[in-house]
């Protein structure tokens, strides 16, 4: 019997290492766009702190674009994968049915990574030194 599903753990394998692997380059050029982000708008990070912005509200001004990106990306992709997943668990005896829980742990998931990722260098930004950035003359 093991031998019979020897080739789903061998998928499943490769899924896990694929995915995981997207999920860091992803991570990467999330991470490469919020530092162009921040330093487009190191100027106005400066102003919002000298008029007396906080950490926490730079950070949202700065990851709340990136989340709506992330939820958009969420919505397209979650009917592609449910239809993908249903086909794929027609081919076998005993099926299962794919719950909703999955698709709203994976968005939360999904938005979590990209509030990490995005928050590491939004707070790095908003902890600068405001004096700095606005004696800068680019």
């Amino acid at each position: 019997m093991a031998d019979f599903y020897q080739k789903e753990v061998l998928i499943n394998k490769l899924i896990t290492s694929s995915a995981i692997i997207a999920i860091f380059i992803s991570c990467l050029g999330l991470l490469g766009l919020i530092s162009l982000l921040t330093l487009q708008r190191t100027k106005e990070i400066g102003i919002r702190k000298v008029l007396g912005a906080s950490i926490t509200s730079i950070t949202g001004l700065l990851s709340a674009d990136f989340l709506k990106l992330v939820l958009l990306a969420v919505i397209i992709a979650s009917p592609i994968a449910w239809l993908m997943m249903s086909k794929y668990l027609q081919s076998f005896a005993y099926r299962i049915d794919i719950q909703w829980w999955v698709f709203v742990l994976t968005a939360f998931i999904a938005l979590l990574i990209a509030f990490i990722t995005v928050s590491f260098q939004s707070v790095k930004a908003a902890m600068a030194n405001p004096v700095e950035s606005l004696r800068s003359g680019e």
